[in-house]
C-alpha cells in the first residue's frame, strides 16, 4: 500500500493545482494546446492501441513527456497505478478532497506488479476502468463502455443506447534509446450528443484533465528517473 502519511507539501501542491485548474477553465481559447500538451504533431496523429475501442471520439487529449529511463524502468510505475494501489501520481490532496482516497507511492510495490486483461483499475471508490489490453513495457489500455441509464455494457455492433459513455485511456511507452522513453497518455471519449455532455466534457473535463494528467506524467517522470539513478 502507498505511504498515507499526511504531508504539508501535498496541500501546497494541491492549492497550486486548484489555481491551475481555475486558469484552464477560464481559457477555452487554449483548447488546442491543452489537448496536446507535451506531444509532438506526430504523436497526436499516431495510431495507438485502444484507439479502435472509441472510433468516434468527441473529445479527449494526447499528452506526452520525455523520461530519462528505459521503458522497463517506467513500466512498473504504470502497472501499479490506481486507487488502493500505487496512486495516480497527481495532486493527491485535490483528489482526496473529492473523496478519491488516493495515496501516491514513491516506490515500486511488488504486490501490484501483476495485471491481466479484465482486471479493474480504480480511479475513485467504486469507479473502475477495466484493463482492455496489455503489452508489457509498451502499452496499457483502460476502457469502459456503458449504457449510462442501466449501467450495462454494450458492443459497438449492437444498437447504441440512447444515453451512453465510451472511454479509452492508453498509456504508451515509446523507447527512443536504452535510457530515454516517451510516455504518451491518450484519452478518447464518446457519448450521446447533448448540450449537457458537451459542456461537461469540453468545458470542464478537458481543462481539469490537462492539469491532473500533466501532474501525473511529471510524477511518473520524477519517480522513474530517480529510481533509474539508484
Amino acid at each position: 500500500m502507498a505511504d498515507t502519511k499526511f504531508k504539508f507539501k501535498d496541500i501546497v501542491e494541491g492549492i497550486a493545482g486548484a489555481f491551475l485548474i481555475a486558469a484552464a477553465l477560464i481559457t477555452p481559447f487554449l483548447r488546442s494546446w491543452r489537448t496536446k500538451w507535451g506531444a509532438t504533431d506526430a504523436e497526436v496523429h499516431r495510431s495507438l492501441p485502444g484507439d479502435e475501442l472509441v472510433p468516434h471520439s468527441k473529445c479527449g487529449y494526447t499528452h506526452a513527456i520525455t523520461i530519462r529511463a528505459s521503458a522497463a524502468e517506467v513500466w512498473p510505475w504504470l502497472v501499479q497505478m490506481g486507487q488502493g494501489r500505487g496512486g495516480m501520481y497527481s495532486y493527491e490532496w485535490l483528489e482526496n478532497l473529492v473523496g478519491c482516497d488516493i495515496h501516491n507511492a514513491d516506490r515500486i510495490i511488488q504486490e501490484f506488479q501483476h495485471l491481466e486483461v479484465g482486471d479493474d483499475i480504480l480511479i475513485y471508490p467504486k469507479i473502475a476502468f477495466p484493463i482492455a489490453a496489455i503489452e508489457p513495457r509498451r502499452a496499457l489500455v483502460l476502457h469502459v463502455r456503458a449504457d449510462t441509464q442501466t449501467g450495462n455494457t454494450f458492443d459497438l455492433t449492437d444498437t447504441i443506447p440512447e444515453k451512453y459513455l465510451n472511454i479509452s485511456w492508453v498509456f504508451f511507452l515509446d523507447e527512443l534509446d536504452e535510457g530515454t522513453t516517451r510516455l504518451i497518455s491518450r484519452w478518447r471519449s464518446d457519448y450521446n450528443p447533448s448540450l449537457g455532455n458537451a459542456l461537461v466534457n469540453r468545458v470542464f473535463m478537458e481543462p481539469i484533465s490537462l492539469v491532473m494528467d500533466r501532474k501525473m506524467l511529471l510524477g511518473i517522470k520524477r519517480r522513474a528517473e530517480a529510481a533509474a539513478e539508484r
